[in-house]
């Protein structure tokens, strides 16, 4: 495989500057052009193709370029190699409490410090608290946008304000894995922070968690960084087929961005069926739902809708052990899923 993994990187610079990040958003026109046929029994034909834009929201000011694309297996790679660039054992590293696992496993590893803040009463991340202690300590800060499990999404604005209050010294991560269902993508501030790192997958809306396919999306000396450590650490790139798999679904990026249209609809129809059945659940920014059922532990939720052959996920954490979370399926899976709960 190429070890810079070239053609791929342009395809996925490519697919960003067409979608502007967000593919439940994006928009597709037909376009038809005709051919005309110079044989003797010509004829007029029409092909449609297609042009992909952003929605107003989340159009680029400037073009990402290849050299703003790092891509590793999967993201947890990414974010390993991230977390032994750009975090160390002096200051703490900064994130909220419920979120992704993966990231106080990566402090553990590396000896790297954590503070880990917490929620609002709402499962909302405390914007005020975070940068209050990363001024404090001069520390750098992850965040998952939206956040899992909780499927909460902080707006665009907000991220650029608390990058506005923090030092620029310091690496801000920014997780976008679940961005493509409803979230805003934090890239159009990539040319004002350089200290702004966006990580991203394949494994949600692009449908290719087999691939193990991540990337970072970032200032090109950031990029530069994390392959010199991918080179001093693990030199295997990104493999063959999995780097021409990435370019295929970035070339057909109109079927996931239907794909996560669709998504985003199933979801809206499945929380209007909790609210009427009196569930308590967060406005998801995601392609899952945190449900939770007044005077039933998520355990019992979680064990009943198994018995009934659909897993669902619940986390036995202190404060989030009364809710579970649902991927959001087909019309048809989440119909089923729906009649399993009214039983419940």
């Amino acid at each position: 495989p190429d070890p810079d993994s070239f053609d791929l990187r342009e395809a996925i610079s490519d697919m960003l500057n067409k979608t502007g990040g967000v593919l439940s958003r994006s928009i597709i026109e037909k376009i038809e052009s005709s051919k005309t046929d110079t044989s003797k029994t010509s004829t007029n034909n029409t092909k449609a193709s297609e042009k992909i834009l952003p929605s107003k929201n989340d159009a680029l000011p400037f073009k990402i370029t290849s050299d703003m694309i790092y891509t590793g297996n999967g993201s947890d790679e990414v974010l390993s190699f991230i977390f032994y660039a750009f975090f160390d054992n002096r200051v703490p590293l900064i994130m909220s409490e419920h979120t992704y696992s993966f990231y106080p496993v990566y402090c553990g590893f590396y000896g790297i410090p954590s503070k880990v803040l917490p929620l609002k009463k709402n499962f909302q991340l405390d914007v005020d608290l975070i940068v209050k202690d990363a001024k404090k300590n001069n520390s750098p800060v992850i965040l998952a946008n939206p956040n899992a499990p909780t499927g909460l999404c902080l707006q665009r604005q907000t991220i650029r304000s608390m990058l506005e209050s923090l030092s620029k010294e310091n690496a801000f991560v920014v997780d976008e894995a679940y961005v493509d269902f409803g979230g805003e993508s934090c890239i159009s501030l990539l040319n004002e922070f350089p200290n702004l790192i966006i990580v991203r997958t394949f494994s949600k809306s692009m449908s290719g968690a087999g691939l193990r396919l991540g990337y970072l999306v970032a200032n090109p000396c950031v990029v530069e960084t994390v392959t010199k450590v991918k080179n001093s650490l693990n030199h295997f790139p990104v493999d063959f087929l999995a780097q021409r798999a990435g370019i295929s679904i970035c070339e057909n990026v109109s079927y996931y961005i239907e794909n996560a249209k669709k998504i985003v609809s199933t979801r809206e129809h499945f929380c209007k069926f909790l609210k009427s059945k009196n569930f308590s659940f967060n406005e998801s920014s995601a392609n899952f739902v945190f449900v939770k059922k007044q005077g039933i532990v998520g355990k019992e939720i979680y064990n009943f809708v198994k018995e009934n052959g659909i897993l669902i996920r619940h986390f036995q954490k202190k404060g989030i052990e009364d809710y579970v979370r649902i991927s959001i399926g087909t019309d048809e899976q989440m119909e089923k899923l729906c009649k399993i709960l009214e039983r419940l």
